[in-house]
C-alpha cells in the first residue's frame, strides 16, 4: 500500500469513522489525532522516514513495540499514557482491517499487542474541609466561585463544565445540570439549593443578556472557557486554600480533584457505588470501584460492621468486666 493510501486511511479514521460512526466526542478525536501523530514524529525520528512516505507496510507490530518504548522512554510518558496512546493505534488497526484487508495480518498483530502493567493509580482528593477551603478561596470572585461550586456538586469532568450552555442548567428547584459526557452520553444530576442560587446570580450577573445555547462560562477573552482555564482555576485556588490551611489542602492537585472528592464523599457516606456510577457517567462499576479501592474510611466501615457481627458485645458490663481483669491480674 502507497502512502497516499496510508494518509487516506488516517483522514478517513479521524474525520469519518471517529466523529460520525463512532460518534466520539471532539475531544476524544483529538486525542486519537495526537497519538498517530506522535507516531509519525517517531518515525521520523528513529526511522529517517518522513510522513509524506509511510505507509501500511511500516506499522508492523515490532515498530509500535518500538515506538510504545520511545514513549517511555524518550517521552518520559508514564504506563498509563502510554496505554492510552497504544489503545489509539490499536482502534486504527481494527479500522484498517476492513478498509485494507490485504494487510489483515499485520492488522491483527497491532491489534494484539498487550497492554502495559502499572500499578494501580493513587486517587487524588480533597477532604470535605479541603474543598470547603478550595470554595472559599474563590468566594470573591462570582465566576470562578460558580465554575468550581458545579465541579465539585455535579462532579463533572472538567470538560463537561467547559461545555457547559446556560440552558443546561436549572436554575429553579429542583436545581440540575445536564452532562455532555464520553460518547457523547447526556446524564441530568441533581445540584443542592446553594449551588443552584450562586449558578443563578452567576448568570444574572454576567449571562442575563445571553441565548439560552451560550456558553455558560467564557474566558477572559469572552470565548468559551476551555479544559486548561477551568484547570489554571482550580490550581490557582487550591494554592491560595493551601498557602491558607497548608495542613488541610495540598500544594497542588489534579484537574480532576474536585470530581474524585465528589465520588470519594458521596462513597464515605455510604452511596452505593452503583448510583455513583451512574452520577459519574462511567459505563461500568468497574471503574467506579477504583474510589472503594482508595478510600481508607470506606475500608473502616466495612471492617468495622464485620466486627459488630462477628464479635458479639460482651454479656459483662463495664464494672463486671474490670473486676475479671482484676481476679486475672491477681492470680499471677
Amino acid at each position: 500500500m502507497t502512502a497516499t493510501n496510508f494518509q487516506s486511511l488516517v483522514s478517513r479514521f479521524l474525520l469519518d469513522y471517529l466523529p460520525n460512526r463512532r460518534g466520539f466526542s471532539p475531544n476524544t478525536v483529538m486525542a486519537y489525532r495526537d497519538a498517530i501523530a506522535l507516531l509519525l514524529i517517531w518515525f521520523e525520528s528513529e526511522t529517517a522516514t518522513q510522513a509524506y512516505n509511510i505507509g501500511m507496510d511500516d506499522l508492523t507490530p515490532e515498530a509500535i513495540l518500538s515506538w510504545a518504548a520511545w514513549l517511555e522512554n524518550a517521552r518520559d510518558c508514564c504506563p498509563s499514557t502510554c496505554n492510552s496512546r497504544i489503545a489509539a493505534i490499536k482502534s486504527f488497526a481494527k479500522f484498517a482491517q476492513y478498509e485494507a484487508p490485504d494487510y489483515l495480518e499485520q492488522c491483527t498483530g497491532i491489534v494484539g499487542i498487550p497492554m502495559k502493567k502499572h500499578a494501580s493509580r493513587e486517587i487524588d482528593f480533597l477532604s470535605p474541609e479541603g474543598v470547603g477551603a478550595v470554595i472559599t478561596a474563590a468566594s470573591g470572585n462570582l465566576r470562578e466561585l460558580a465554575i468550581l461550586s458545579v465541579l465539585y456538586e455535579s462532579a463533572a469532568r472538567v470538560s463537561e463544565v467547559a461545555a457547559l450552555n446556560i440552558c443546561d442548567i436549572a436554575r429553579k428547584k429542583p436545581f440540575t445540570a445536564k452532562l455532555l459526557g464520553k460518547g457523547r452520553k447526556v446524564r441530568v444530576v441533581p445540584l443542592s439549593a446553594q449551588v443552584g442560587d450562586i449558578l443563578a446570580e452567576y448568570v444574572c450577573s454576567y449571562r442575563g443578556e445571553a441565548e439560552p445555547t451560550s456558553a455558560m462560562f467564557l474566558n477572559a477573552q469572552g470565548n468559551r472557557i476551555g479544559r486548561a482555564g477551568i484547570a489554571y482555576i482550580l490550581k490557582k485556588n487550591i494554592a491560595i486554600a493551601h498557602e491558607a490551611d497548608p495542613a488541610v489542602v495540598p500544594p497542588t492537585s489534579h484537574p480532576h480533584a474536585l470530581r474524585h472528592s465528589k465520588a470519594m464523599h458521596m462513597l464515605e457516606s455510604g452511596i452505593n457505588l452503583v448510583y455513583i456510577r451512574d452520577f459519574l457517567g462511567h459505563k461500568s462499576v468497574t471503574t467506579t470501584e477504583i474510589y472503594a479501592k482508595a478510600s481508607v474510611e470506606a475500608k473502616r466501615k466495612a471492617i468495622e460492621g464485620l466486627e459488630q457481627v462477628v464479635v458479639k458485645q460482651s454479656k459483662y458490663d463495664s464494672i463486671e468486666r474490670a473486676d475479671i481483669l482484676s481476679w486475672l491480674r491477681d492470680l499471677l
